[in-house]
């Protein structure tokens, strides 16, 4: 729960909405559950491309072998998640700007990389896996759930 006694509001952003903020918005919402934080958990991309579309087969599979289930379909970044959302996760530096330059000036939303929770290279881009093999995919994987559960454990401070 946030200051505001609402849930926590979190979305993934990335390109396409379909490799890595999918993934991301399944782990969050695992370990934003593990840690005792209320939450709502989305993700989106900044491109229109994929729009309507499920994740790539290729997260829905790696999200598979760890136990996870990708069931949202992609969608667009929108001015009013800048409203609606507490927190911006991006999954690179290009997204990050993308998002900062979409932003509204009186934005709500705090917009900030996901692995600047990343203890093993904090500020560092998630590579987008899209054009590799299915290694990319695995280590996209480990990058966001690190990111992930070091996000969570520092929303659970202080929200028992």
């Amino acid at each position: 729960m946030t200051d505001k006694g609402r849930p926590l509001r979190v979305l993934a952003l990335c390109l396409g909405n379909i490799c890595r903020s999918p993934v991301a918005e399944a782990l969050l919402r695992r370990e934003l559950e593990a840690a005792g934080v209320t939450a709502v958990v989305s993700s989106a991309g900044t491109g229109d491309w994929h729009v309507g579309r499920p994740a790539d087969p290729r997260s829905r599979e790696v999200a598979a072998r760890h136990g996870l289930s990708l069931d949202s379909r992609a969608r667009q970044l929108s001015a009013a998640d800048f409203y609606e959302q507490d927190v911006i996760l991006a999954m690179d530096t290009a997204n990050l700007a993308d998002a900062r330059r979409l932003s509204p000036p009186n934005a709500e939303a705090r917009v900030q990389l996901m692995r600047d929770f990343d203890p093993l290279a904090p500020g560092a881009d998630v590579p987008d896996p899209y054009y590799g093999g299915a290694q990319g995919f695995e280590e996209m994987y480990d990058m966001l759930e690190r990111s992930a559960r070091t996000f969570a454990a520092g929303q659970s401070v202080g929200n028992s």
